[in-house]
């Protein structure tokens, strides 16, 4: 699974021409992201609309939910299964987003039975885009909500020797048919999250202190080195 990531690099002339967006807001840096929170999304909201970056809310709320606590249970989403379930399967075919990121948190178990958490990013640094799909669920008041939730696939690589689950990354090549909402052919979509980029990610161990999402800053993603874990 993805309980936790990062987005520290949010300077809009680098995001901007990344994910094909004109008009980026301003973000603030964020060391430690955790499910409930707002973050920015990459959307095409109608069939030849721009691409927009926006915030929504990390954990899925579909809309015939009755109350979006639903969304706390919802911030993945197997990519094995995503196509069918209830809960998914109408964002899968229409509704999709890219989640920005340069990074995601997991806990490697050591032989001591302590956890190690690990940030997991791309060698460069740069940002880059989480497979996610998106929904709006409406209150009885009328008011709007829009979610998000985090596909996931087996780990590969280096990933899979600190956990057995990973956020599914998509090539940039495939930006453009992904948040398409007008490509919902099954082959074409389960081909886009099959191909699977990242087999070059580094895993670097972190401080504890992005156990608790209530700590955040620049020291959250400080490597840790051989002296540092002794």
């Amino acid at each position: 699974m993805c309980g936790r990531y990062t987005l520290t690099n949010v300077a809009p002339n680098l995001l901007g021409p990344l994910f094909g967006v004109d008009d980026v807001p301003l973000l603030s840096p964020r060391f430690n992201v955790a499910p409930t929170q707002d973050m920015p999304v990459v959307r095409v909201l109608a069939p030849g609309a721009p691409r927009t970056i926006e915030l929504a809310r990390w954990g899925l709320v579909p809309s015939w939910a009755k109350d979006v606590s639903i969304g706390d249970r919802m911030i993945n989403a197997r990519v094995e299964t995503a196509a069918e379930k209830p809960a998914y399967r109408s964002s899968f075919k229409s509704k999709r987003c890219l989640v920005v990121t340069d990074g995601f948190y997991e806990w490697k178990k050591l032989g001591t039975g302590k956890k190690q958490p690990c940030r997991i990013h791309m060698p460069d640094e740069k940002p880059f885009a989480f497979a996610g799909l998106w929904a709006r669920w409406k209150n009885a008041e009328g008011s709007t909500l829009d979610t998000f939730t985090i596909l996931t696939a087996e780990a590969r690589a280096a990933v899979a020797d600190v956990h057995d689950r990973m956020p599914v990354i998509l090539s940039t090549d495939a930006y453009g048919s992904w948040l398409d909402p007008e490509e919902q052919r099954p082959d074409v979509l389960q081909a886009m999250v099959a191909a699977r980029v990242g087999d070059d990610l580094v895993v670097t161990p972190v401080s504890t202190r992005v156990n608790n999402p209530r700590n955040e800053g620049p020291e959250n993603v400080r490597p840790l080195f051989a002296q540092d874990l002794q």
